[in-house]
């Protein structure tokens, strides 16, 4: 898998970004993606007892929220390494090409998941 130095620029930044929203709060994943014109969202997982969202259904709902009309890729950071189906859901329906760069909290790209079909 590639190493934040071999991935695209566009890539290795919503990796960072991921890692950094991770970092900031201390939440079991960190996510971020890009929109189809370029602007990044972050998101982390939210675990309240009225609300639960993973880091990438969060990072998807602020894009939705900001006008975003599709998605180009999303990363996301996570100390258990696996992405579930619904957060895989979230990200392809909004942007069924969009690949998702799953990362360990050091930022090496250990997976690369695209949506099946």
């Amino acid at each position: 898998m590639p190493e934040p130095a071999d991935l695209d620029p566009e890539d290795a930044k919503i990796v960072t970004l991921a890692r950094s929203a991770q970092a900031r709060t201390g939440a079991q994943e960190g996510a971020a993606v890009r929109d189809t014109d370029g602007r990044t969202y972050t998101g982390v997982t939210v675990s309240l007892p009225s609300l639960a969202l993973t880091a990438l259904q969060a990072a998807v709902v602020t894009a939705v929220a900001s006008g975003a009309t599709g998605l180009e890729a999303a990363a996301v950071v996570s100390v258990s390494g696996s992405v579930d189906a619904a957060s895989l859901a979230a990200v392809h329906e909004f942007g069924p090409a969009a690949p998702v760069l799953v990362a360990d909290q050091r930022g090496n790209v250990r997976n690369v998941l695209r949506a099946v079909g």
